[in-house]
């Protein structure tokens, strides 16, 4: 090997003691004597360009032209054209003949990042490129040859891309030669702070100020964060914080303001999941936060309600079944204005010898559930709705208050339960 892992690191910039960083250099610089294609893959901002240039530089033809090309930010009106060459007069605009890339890098090494983005019959093109070391330019009938490496990168899921119609299968084969894959920030924690005191340093010395430094907390979030743009975003955050924080000490509230989603990205999510509220204005949301709590409300009364129902009928079936000797039965006597006694006017009155024993009546109390799961939460709702109507005298502003919901939502459970 013509040089060391730390030598490589050092020369292109690459921070970090990852193992699966270190597996990924270890490979292309084995890749990199050979002229086998390589496709280099990793979520944006992860790094994949150095990765490119380290094959590059510890291959036989480090010494020829290097171009690298964005395929992403090209037109595909144009992007032929620009990879291949054109004839003069090919189309409108055609003044001259012009050298596409491959012709230019002729010997040397072309790096396509973001293949993905290529349109299909420009991967047709490509394609024989790989196979055939042949290209045409465009308004051509001429076959022209070519020996060029191919690097490429991209950060979509190919197979992916393969099943919807959007790349070619037999091009991922041949670009998918030897494959490297690139780490994620998140997948390297050990590698962020490191990279973030950098980042600082450089930072630093550019605006001629004390480097930035981070408090245990600040360490910790910065590490446990996810970075979906990578290392990109990183230093991004690193320039933000550098300019616009007076303080060169982070503290955990200080960092919090640049993270988005920070405070909650360690949260477990249900994958396949959308945000409930998504799509809502705020006065829909707030409506919607009002209508929950108001639901809970009722189902905490609801529950308590269904607790002293359940001490009632107990009450009832241990004294009718406490009869002892000759003794005549008498029924439990309620007041005539209770509620309970409405509640259970219709009551069947079972047979003096048939009546529960104390134990019967406990296994009564412990199936309550059977109650609850027979209960309307809706009619619950539409009583409490009605009640706080009739105590505020059909004023619909104090009822709503009253309910802790808003207006809005007090109109349309009037509208949706018919409540007259």
């Amino acid at each position: 090997m013509s040089a060391t892992l730390t030598g490589i690191k050092q020369r292109f910039g690459i921070i970090g003691n990852s193992q699966l960083l270190n597996d990924a250099i270890d490979v292309a610089m084995q890749v990199a004597p050979t002229d086998l294609s390589v496709l280099v893959t990793g979520e944006s901002g992860s790094g994949k360009e150095a990765f490119s240039k380290i094959i590059h530089s510890q291959s036989n033809r480090k010494h020829n032209e290097y171009i690298a090309i964005n395929c992403g930010a090209i037109p595909d009106g144009t992007i032929d054209s620009e990879l291949f060459g054109h004839e003069k007069g090919a189309f409108t605009g055609a003044v001259d003949n012009r050298k596409g890339y491959f012709d230019v890098a002729n010997g040397g090494t072309i790096f396509l990042d973001e293949v993905g983005e290529l349109p299909l019959n420009t991967q047709v093109r490509l394609l024989r490129v790989l196979e055939a070391g042949e290209f045409i330019k465009v308004g051509s009938s001429k076959i022209q040859k070519t020996n060029v490496r191919i690097v490429a990168a991209t950060n979509l899921d190919i197979p992916k891309a393969i099943k919807s119609g959007k790349f070619r299968e037999d091009l991922y084969y041949r670009l998918n030669t030897i494959p490297v894959k690139i780490p994620s920030l998140r997948e390297r924690k050990e590698d962020i702070y490191l990279l973030f005191r950098k980042f600082s340093v450089d930072l630093a010395e550019k605006y001629r100020m004390p480097p930035l430094r981070l408090d245990d907390e600040a360490k910790s979030i910065l590490e446990n964060y996810r970075w979906p743009g990578n290392i990109r975003q990183l230093k991004n955050i690193a320039e933000q914080i550098s300019v616009i924080e007076e303080s060169r000490l982070v503290s955990k509230n200080q960092l919090l303001k640049y993270l988005p989603g920070a405070a909650s990205s360690n949260l477990p999510v249900v994958l396949g999941a959308s945000n409930e509220n998504e799509g809502f204005t705020d006065a829909q949301k707030s409506d919607l936060k009002k209508e929950r709590e108001f639901f809970y409300k009722a189902l905490v009364d609801m529950k308590k309600e269904l607790g002293d129902l359940k001490q009632v009928v107990a009450g009832l079936i241990r004294n009718q079944g406490s009869v002892e000797g000759d003794k005549p039965f008498t029924p439990l006597q309620l007041p005539s204005d209770s509620k309970t006694e409405q509640d259970f006017s219709n009551f069947p009155v079972p047979i003096a010898n048939t009546y529960p024993t104390p134990r019967q009546a406990d296994e009564f109390q412990d199936s309550h559930e059977v109650i609850e799961e027979s209960l309307s939460l809706a009619e619950r709702e539409k009583e409490f709705i009605i009640k706080a109507l009739e105590k505020h005298r059909g004023r619909r502003k104090n009822a709503a208050q009253e309910l802790g919901i808003s207006e809005r939502t007090l109109y349309r459970k009037i509208k949706e339960y018919d409540i007259q």
